[in-house]
């Protein structure tokens, strides 16, 4: 089984270059196929899954490998209780809506946990 890397990131889009770093290393790793990545974004970071990333510092990098992290078989997730999660429009991905609980969850079944 190969090992699992949970990437939390919680750093605002809108004003940071972090969060599409992220993406981008996240998408990085998961094109090895050699690690199950899950990528999971809270708070404001949840506005990277907009219909319009170009908007968001560093913006080209989630259009370009938030579909790249999905087709390698990444798992996205979005904090459930984001207030911005209704702001996002039509996601260019698919992605599941987790609570703070199952967060929890997600923590103990990947080997690595890094946060942005």
């Amino acid at each position: 089984m190969n090992p699992a890397v949970l990437f939390i990131i919680t750093t605002d889009p809108r004003t940071s270059p972090r969060p599409a770093e992220a993406v981008r290393i996240a998408a990085g790793v998961g094109a090895w196929k050699k690690v199950a990545v899950t990528l999971y974004l809270s708070g404001p970071a949840v506005l990277a899954l907009g219909e319009y990333p170009d908007e968001l510092a560093d913006g080209d990098h989630f259009r370009r490998y938030l579909p790249l992290l999905a087709e390698c078989g990444g798992l996205i997730c979005a904090e459930s209780s984001s207030p911005l999660l209704g702001e996002i429009g039509e996601a260019p991905v698919p992605f599941r809506q987790v609570s703070e609980e199952a967060l929890a969850s997600l923590t103990l079944e990947n080997d690595c946990v890094i946060r942005f």
